[in-house]
């Protein structure tokens, strides 16, 4: 079953959220290029910001990133009053790596601050015992390998990575490197051996494909009813988002409905996909996300809109920036999981004993005002089923 409307989040566009507010102003603007980083991502030569730096280290503004060296970001953190369950063993100091495909995440962005705020339950606060050192590709991730090198001649005590090639890349340095997100399937990849028993230096929390692929399906049948064909937007070169679009593929064929696939492989390649979009035309998307299809995500956006089809996609914060719906797993849940896995890895656990552990909590987001926008009427109970509606 999907969500309940418990607890769910309203953002009306005269209220708290300037994104929505601001989206048909940035329709109209500029064509945005496959280059360009999320605005709520920092830029590759902007200081992390000082408070608890300075804190730590009184006189620094912060880490700036060294030349050559592709966004290096360095906090220094404080460790908390032992918990009584851990009164006869506190934490380590801990080094952790954090390897992601697109933009720097540190504490003041949503991913790394999940990740910071979690480590700080488990006795790792900001200003003293745990270093967080953060590497990422901007979109190329041929740049992954050597910057997952990098990070182990930083001498971390772990990697956290977001995405399969980012994965794959800290698990070929040999250090013990914690899943966070977008990885696919970890087992049909060649990421671990199994998910109870992962056998080697990765470990980590991933999705169940073929669940979400039919719940995500499930939503565009009620959005569409009568649907029964649908196209699937996906980095073709991507294994994990490959297998994952194969899933997908298979749901759609025990659900009666029929895939038009487009893998794409390069930015020119999302022109090329819509022209076939047009020549034969599906009556809703699914998006695969990795790193091509989310930097270039607000031109899918547009594409969509303008065509009048409507699409889902698998991270909650896209319907907030024009995306119709999302349903994926919660990231607090996964952070918090994974700061765990940090947890015993820097305590002198191994990966290969820590199983591979799958998500409990999902997310279903719908955008009213793409709805309204596209044409469709949203039936009540699909809204009623919503966490967050975005007006």
């Amino acid at each position: 079953m999907l969500p309940s409307a418990r607890d769910r989040t309203r953002r009306s566009s005269g209220g708290s959220s300037a994104t929505v507010q601001s989206r048909p102003a940035a329709r109209g603007g500029a064509v945005r290029r496959a280059s360009t980083v999320s605005r709520e991502r920092p830029r590759p030569t902007q200081e992390w910001p000082a408070p608890s730096i300075a804190a730590a280290a009184p006189g620094r503004r912060g880490d700036r990133m060294r030349r050559g060296d592709l966004l290096l970001a360095s906090v220094t953190a404080v460790l908390a009053r032992p918990s009584r369950a851990r009164a006869q063993l506190a934490p380590q100091n801990g080094r952790v790596g954090l390897l992601t495909p697109i933009g720097l995440e540190g504490p003041a962005t949503p991913r790394g601050g999940l990740l910071v705020r979690a480590l700080e339950t488990r006795g790792y606060v900001l200003g003293r015992n745990l270093t967080l050192v953060a590497r990422a590709a901007e979109g190329r991730v041929d740049r992954l390998p050597a910057l997952a090198r990098d990070l182990a001649a930083e001498k971390v005590d772990a990697i956290v990575t977001v995405g399969f090639p980012a994965a794959l890349a800290a698990k070929r340095t040999g250090v013990p490197t914690v899943v966070a997100v977008g990885a696919g399937d970890p087992v049909a990849t060649g990421l671990v051996a199994s998910l109870a028993r992962p056998g080697g230096t990765v470990t980590g929390i991933s999705d169940n494909d073929v669940d979400l692929s039919a719940k995500r399906l499930e939503l565009l049948r009620d959005i569409r009813p009568g649907l029964r064909r649908f196209a699937i937007l996906y980095n073709a070169d991507d294994l994990g988002m490959s297998l994952r679009y194969r899933v997908t593929e298979a749901t759609a064929g025990r659900l009666g409905l029929s895939v038009q696939a487009l893998g794409v492989r390069e930015p020119d390649d999302f022109a090329t996909a819509f022209r076939g979009m047009d020549e034969t035309r599906p009556e809703a998307i699914l998006m695969v996300t990795d790193a091509l299809t989310n930097l270039n995500r607000k031109r899918i956006f547009d594409d969509a809109l303008a065509r009048r089809i409507p699409a889902i996609y698998e991270q909650r914060s896209f319907v907030r920036e024009g995306g119709l719906m999302a349903y994926g797993s919660d990231e607090t849940e996964a952070f918090d999981r994974v700061a765990g896995m940090i947890d015993r890895i820097v305590n002198g656990e191994a990966p290969a004993d820590l199983p591979f552990e799958q998500p409990t909590r999902f997310t279903f987001a719908i955008n009213l005002k793409v709805a309204t926008a596209i044409g469709l009427a949203v039936p009540p109970t699909l809204l009623a089923r919503a966490d967050e509606v975005v007006e």
